[in-house]
């Protein structure tokens, strides 16, 4: 289910993430749509926290012990890390078929589609030896915290600042 969630808020940047591009789209629209980018990543973010948290927890005795070598990225960070290259493979294939589309777009597509699933496959396989590594005690990761500030009305001079100047003070 967290892998779910962790993805279905990639797909909802993805999406966000091009209206904001929209040429088209006015000022409001495009601050109204960086709000909606901000509140995502704060929930892809704690996702892969809730992610890496299970992870640990379902760990044995022997694979916390963490007498191996540590891991800098957590396997959370690599399954966002998919899920955005999932994201990728699937807008480049619909590009590769798309019709109508300009000269040389199909190959460029195709070579851009090899290149992704050669990314996608290495991902993989660095994961599940990372997954052995950590099961087996050999490696070990911790759960970082992202400790994002820009949604925080404590930690964001913007936004403790307007409450400040909402209340007069």
């Amino acid at each position: 289910a967290l892998v779910e969630a962790l993805h279905a808020a990639n797909f909802a940047l993805w999406h966000a993430e091009d209206e904001a591009r929209r040429p088209s789209a006015d000022n409001a629209a495009v601050a109204a749509v960086k709000r909606q980018i901000d509140r995502v990543n704060q929930l892809r973010n704690d996702t892969t926290e809730k992610l890496d948290a299970s992870l640990l927890a379902s760990l044995s005795d022997n694979a916390l012990r963490q007498g191996g070598e540590q891991h800098s990225e957590t396997p959370g960070m690599m399954i966002d890390r998919l899920s955005i290259l999932s994201l990728r493979l699937f807008h480049t294939q619909e590009e590769l078929e798309r019709k109508h589309s300009p000269a040389g777009h199909r190959e460029r597509n195709a070579q851009r589609l090899q290149v992704l699933r050669e990314q996608r496959e290495d991902l993989v396989q660095c994961l599940e030896r990372l997954w052995a590594d950590v099961c087996a005690g050999r490696r070990y990761f911790k759960r970082y915290r992202q400790l994002k500030m820009y949604n925080d009305p404590e930690l964001n001079p913007v936004l403790y600042n307007k409450k400040k100047t909402e209340n007069g003070t």
